[in-house]
């Protein structure tokens, strides 16, 4: 059976899901997006998820054709229409068809596109084992010029790092900020773990704020472990006792090197393994 795609208040094959070739969202990245995850049939965080997409809209003077029960009926549809038990959902929303110009009033239909499909990102290996990541040259947004919180359809910046990361024979990357501190990775927020204390960059040293993210700092308070949102550098990592990834196609993955020097004991550490257990038993039962 095909894959069912809803685009614009309907469900098509994936052969038929076509949009426009003038669609600012192919031509000039101008659009949002969301990745989500299904478990056991159900979106986890989904309406998160949506006040982010909103938010993601907002901000670029994007007006999404739906409200937001409509939207979670929809995203729910096409998770039943593909039998997803556990799976991942891509929500993309692109400004819609226009003129070559760059003028956004000209565009009309915003195209509403939701995909649920499965996902692997990491092999199961890099979980029992952890990642080996490197810091890139390629330096995250300047919030000023384009704010990272802003999930938009424009990934550039992150794929330039990607491949830098793979150039170095690493599967991730870690960015670093216009001011030399640690952001995020190309797809994943990061977390250190040190002297029994959790860091993560805050908001401002401009990451995606990301939903796996929060939900880890809940899952932390669960364990009564202090969540310090800070600047931090390069320096931080490398004297970490822990270290691990999050994002919703990722969740929770451990890093035992990052730059060839080896974090904490070269193993992933006992605290991923518990927010990782916590993690598992609030998406899977």
């Amino acid at each position: 059976m095909s894959l069912q795609i809803w685009i614009n208040g309907k469900l098509v094959p994936k052969e038929d899901a076509t949009i426009s070739v003038y669609d600012h969202g192919l031509l000039y990245g101008d659009g949002v997006f969301e990745g989500l995850r299904v478990y056991n049939g159900k979106v986890f965080r989904l309406e998160d998820h949506l006040e982010r997409l909103w938010d993601s809209a907002q901000a670029i003077w994007l007006e999404i054709p739906m409200d937001v029960p409509e939207l979670v009926n929809a995203v729910n549809e096409t998770v039943r229409a593909n039998g997803i038990q556990d799976g991942y959902v891509r929500l993309v929303v692109t400004r819609g068809a226009g003129t070559l110009g760059l003028d956004p009033n000209k565009c009309s239909n915003p195209q509403v596109i939701i995909i649920a499909d499965h996902i692997t990102l990491y092999p199961d290996h890099f979980y029992q084992n952890g990642l080996e990541i490197v810091t890139v040259s390629t330096t995250r947004n300047h919030p000023a010029a384009l704010n990272p919180r802003i999930k938009s359809l424009n990934y550039l910046n992150n794929i330039l790092a990607k491949i830098e990361g793979m150039q170095a024979g690493c599967v991730e990357a870690l960015m670093l900020n216009h001011k030399g501190e640690v952001a995020e990775c190309t797809g994943d927020n990061i977390f250190l773990v040190h002297n029994q204390q959790i860091l993560t960059p805050p908001i401002d040293a401009g990451i995606l704020e990301g939903i796996t993210r929060q939900v880890v700092i809940e899952l932390a308070a669960k364990l009564k472990l202090p969540v310090r949102e800070i600047p931090l550098t390069r320096h931080d990592v490398y004297i970490a006792d822990e270290c691990f990834l999050t994002g919703s196609a990722a969740e929770i993955i451990p890093v035992v090197k990052v730059d060839s020097r080896t974090i904490g004991s070269g193993k992933p550490g006992p605290v991923t393994g518990d927010l990782t257990t916590l993690f598992r038993t609030a998406t899977r039962t």
